[in-house]
């Protein structure tokens, strides 16, 4: 019996062959009813130029047809014997380390399968996109055979040089392709049949090699080209994941090395082949490789010939004009450059403030005193940019947690008003003051108006805000006795001093700010509906630190840099466990939180490198119960006594350790916040 020539690499599932056949095209599966004589005939005529119109009933396939047709139209020598060959030993090395990326994602595949060609008569081939051979595998004595039509590593298999063949018909199509004997082009490949399947780029899509399977025409089996398919998606797969990490790599060593780096600048990150892995505030279509941005005459600028400053080079020489105003700065990998980043500084940072008066630069002044690029962030930051242009507004409400940076936002309302410049801001916290100085602070009061009034009376922050803007931090906060008297001075643009008759015009814009829902208070009657009609014609909500995403690392750095400036020290820097803990954490403090504990870790860090450990309790063992539950290992919930214990310790540092405003948040009595502390331990401290 003749021993089955592909026993070894045919035994393929036949379940599985099907699958891979259902996804190829109709064209490239070749007829098991395969007629040599009549196919020879079809090449001979159409050699003579008697090309038949096709018909059903012809024995050659579409695929073949079409790329006959191509090769005639292009002059292909029909009689040529073998493709051409590059035969310099350095240029053939330049070729491979140029796809060094291709074959390390085709070892594998390459391995298992050339194990298997031995004594097949067989052979696997990996061409580059330029249908140039990098690889050859298989049966020794097919490899020795195949150099006789150079089918070995520097020979070139594109239709345009040797006309139909499963290499350069498969880069054509970009589909799986069956070349069987007669069916080749050229004459002298006639007596070898092959299989090639494109690779994809696992990035955009494009085809970057051909996997082939090739050998004398006795290998010939239908489902041939499903093994080479599979091969090929095989090597996609491993591309993919190579291109994953590396891109990571890329960007962890961006992270590294941006001293300079601004989450408002424009930022490209390409990788060797000149494909943007990362934009941010530059218009680049996703996937789009910027080599096709900077294409000059056709020719793409990106060679993965270049290294070092051969590479830096050819980005900043090739940019468009649009583009030149960056700085490139390499990006390394294992000591090789294998990337760049393009820093493009001073970018219009994502929120659009329309300023067109001589007050736009104190107006961007404010702006920049708001750390932040998420959208809750950019939307609140907008609507007060566009309160503060116009003067219509006379009062508005500033709604947010406590040590969100509500007063930062009444700061942007005075820095854009057109007489801001000397224009007073008077702020008054509601919560600080007493119920029965509430009048003399607010309206002030003459001589004698009350017992320890000054001698010489004292003008109120109304008077004192005049031409400017009043701050009134946690309005909540005032009793409801005082606020008809307020809601008069809105509505009448007058105040009275306490003991005295006279009326004093003011020309006040009122910030009230709260981080109560005041709607609530108003159902509960604890604040007036009237008046909050009257200064929530605007509303802004500040949100919170925990619904603003990456904003904490902004911050971080932000109160980092203020504060290593501020003691002439240097920064401090910290791991990735730490930044994940301060990210997974909800910050019930706020921004006012996260500035203290910078301030903490400045002064009491043993060293400048922080992790979990020296961190608060609260965050460390936050991050600690999340990590358990990311891992599968935390499998009970918090105790009631755990959760009484971490409610606490949260609202202590919300509330800055004011027991009273702690026991009011938790709806419990003082005695009782007392008795709890001493349970759990907790001492009276905040972050």
């Amino acid at each position: 019996m003749k021993r089955n020539p592909l026993h070894g690499i045919n035994e393929f599932p036949l379940e599985r062959s099907r699958q891979m056949a259902a996804l190829m095209p109709d064209a490239a599966i070749i007829r098991t009813d395969y007629d040599e004589v009549g196919v020879t005939r079809a090449w001979e005529r159409l050699l003579e130029g008697k090309q038949e119109t096709r018909r059903p009933t012809l024995p050659v396939r579409s695929t073949i047809q079409d790329s006959w047709s191509r090769c005639a139209e292009g002059g292909i020598d029909a009689q040529r014997n073998e493709a051409p060959i590059e035969t310099d030993r350095d240029a053939v090395e330049a070729l491979t380390r140029g796809s060094s990326e291709l074959l390390e994602a085709a070892m594998r595949p390459f391995s298992t399968i050339g194990r298997m060609l031995d004594g097949t008569g067989a052979m696997l081939a990996l061409a580059d996109s330029d249908g140039v051979l990098i690889n050859v595998i298989g049966d020794k004595r097919t490899v020795f055979d195949g150099m006789d039509i150079h089918l070995g590593v520097g020979g070139k298999w594109t239709e345009d040089v040797v006309g139909t063949n499963g290499i350069g018909t498969a880069l054509w199509t970009g589909e799986p392709v069956f070349v069987h004997a007669a069916e080749h082009f050229c004459a002298g490949i006639k007596s070898w049949t092959c299989a090639g399947a494109p690779i994809r780029d696992p990035f955009d899509g494009k085809v970057i090699g051909v996997v082939d399977l090739s050998g004398h025409p006795d290998i010939f089996r239908p489902h041939n080209i499903a093994l080479v398919a599979a091969a090929a998606r095989e090597i996609e797969r491993a591309l993919a994941d190579s291109q994953t990490a590396e891109r990571m790599r890329l960007l962890e060593a961006f992270i590294a090395s941006a001293n300079n780096y601004h989450a408002s600048d424009g930022l490209l990150i390409i990788d060797r082949q000149g494909r943007a892995i990362y934009h941010n505030n530059v218009p680049l279509p996703e996937g789009r490789r910027l080599g096709e941005v900077v294409r000059r005459g056709g020719v793409n600028c990106w060679s993965p010939e270049l290294s070092g400053s051969g590479f830096l080079d050819s980005v900043a020489t090739n940019l468009p004009e649009t583009m030149r105003n960056c700085d490139v700065c390499p990006l390394e990998l294992d000591g090789d450059i294998r990337g760049a980043a393009l820093v493009f500084a001073n970018r219009a940072r994502g929120r659009t403030v329309s300023i067109g008066s001589r007050v736009s630069d104190r107006l961007k002044e404010a702006c920049a005193q708001i750390v932040g690029e998420s959208e809750t962030l950019r939307a609140a930051v907008d609507i007060a940019c566009r309160v503060a242009e116009t003067e219509d507004v006379t009062s508005l409400l500033i709604q947010g947690e406590t040590g969100v940076g509500k007063e930062l936002f009444a700061r942007l309302i005075h820095a854009g008003s057109r007489k801001s410049a000397g224009s007073p801001f008077i702020a008054l916290n509601c919560g600080a003051v007493t119920k029965e100085l509430f009048g003399s602070e607010l309206f002030g009061h003459v001589s004698g108006a009350f017992t320890g009034a000054l001698r010489d009376g004292k003008a109120g922050v109304f008077e004192l805000a005049d031409s400017g803007v009043l701050s009134l931090d946690e309005i909540g906060e005032m009793p409801l006795d005082i606020q008809p008297f307020l809601l008069r001075v809105l509505e009448e643009r007058v105040v009275h001093r306490l003991g005295d008759s006279r009326a004093r015009h003011v020309d006040v814009r009122l910030v009230a700010s709260t981080n109560r829902d005041i709607k609530q208070e108003v159902a509960a009657g604890r604040f007036r509906r009237d008046l909050f009609y009257r200064i929530s014609a605007v509303t802004i909500e500040v949100p919170p630190l925990r619904e603003r995403g990456d904003d904490c690392l902004l911050l971080l750095d932000h109160f980092n840099r203020n504060m290593a400036d501020r003691r002439a020290v240097s920064l401090l820097r910290f791991t990735n466990e730490a930044l994940d803990a301060m990210l997974a954490y909800q910050w019930p403090g706020n921004v006012r939180e996260l500035r203290n504990l910078v301030e903490r870790l400045h002064l009491l860090a043993r060293n400048r490198l922080i992790a979990v450990d020296d961190l608060p309790p609260e965050i460390a063992e936050h991050q600690a119960i999340e990590s358990r539950i990311a891992m599968g290992t935390e499998t009970e919930v918090l105790t009631f006594a755990e959760a009484e214990r971490q409610a606490i310790i949260t609202a202590l540092s919300a509330e800055q350790g004011n027991l009273s405003r702690v026991a009011h948040r938790l709806g419990i009595s003082r005695p009782t916040l007392y008795r709890k502390m001493e349970q759990f331990g907790i001492k009276r401290s905040y972050a």
